[in-house]
């Protein structure tokens, strides 16, 4: 089976973002740098390839973007890149969310933490690289399965990868977790990512059905 690759790198036709607020929706694309006055914060370079959400104290908070491609069972591979202490999220289906923080050089690792499955479990180790460095998430995903309109399995994730480093393995994950795209589970949904806590950048997205 093919994989797909919801972002084609040259626009953001394929996503909506999520209404917050008065929040403005400041997801571009381009190449992605951290401004080198403030560490905190991401610019945008001229290119191609890279979606960026890039919110500071002068331009006020963002929002969650999502994809209009769907999936079910899937492996999901992504490259991401976060300034000095900033936060985003992964959420599979809109709704189950992987945690992206600068936890760069932590040694206590808690459910905030990057590759926590938030609100479900802290990741097993560290492999978080400095902030404004790319870093690579692999995620393989079941989707919660449904018969006659009533939920017969719960969702799960059978593995996560940070950087070539195995930080998850076997959780269920009987409900969606925090600030999901519905806060409903279904047999097919989106990839979502947080935008309203901080700057990020990603590329390289490809999802393919888990064999």
């Amino acid at each position: 089976a093919q994989a797909a690759a919801p972002f084609n790198g040259k626009d953001l036709d394929d996503w909506k973002t999520k209404p917050r607020g008065k929040n403005a929706n400041h997801w571009s694309v381009g190449i992605a740098a951290v401004n080198p006055e403030r560490p905190n914060e991401l610019i945008v370079k001229e290119g191609k390839g890279e979606m960026v959400n890039t919110p500071s104290k002068a331009k006020g908070k963002s929002r969650d973007i999502y994809s209009t491609f769907t999936h079910g069972d899937a492996r999901i591979e992504l490259e991401l890149m976060v300034p000095k202490g900033s936060n985003s999220g992964i959420y599979l289906h809109g709704e189950y969310e992987i945690q992206i923080l600068d936890s760069y050089g932590r040694t206590k690792l808690g459910m905030g933490d990057m590759g926590a499955i938030y609100g479900a479990k802290p990741p097993a180790v560290n492999a978080c690289k400095k902030p404004g460095e790319w870093q690579k998430y692999e995620i393989h995903f079941h989707a919660p399965k449904f018969k006659d309109g009533k939920k017969v399995k719960n969702a799960f994730i059978d593995k996560v990868l940070l950087n070539g480093k195995t930080i998850q393995e076997k959780v269920e994950l009987p409900r969606p977790t925090p600030g999901g795209l519905t806060g409903k589970e279904k047999a097919e949904g989106p990839i979502m990512f947080q935008g309203d806590h901080g700057p990020v950048a990603y590329r390289n997205i490809r999802i393919s059905p888990l064999k």
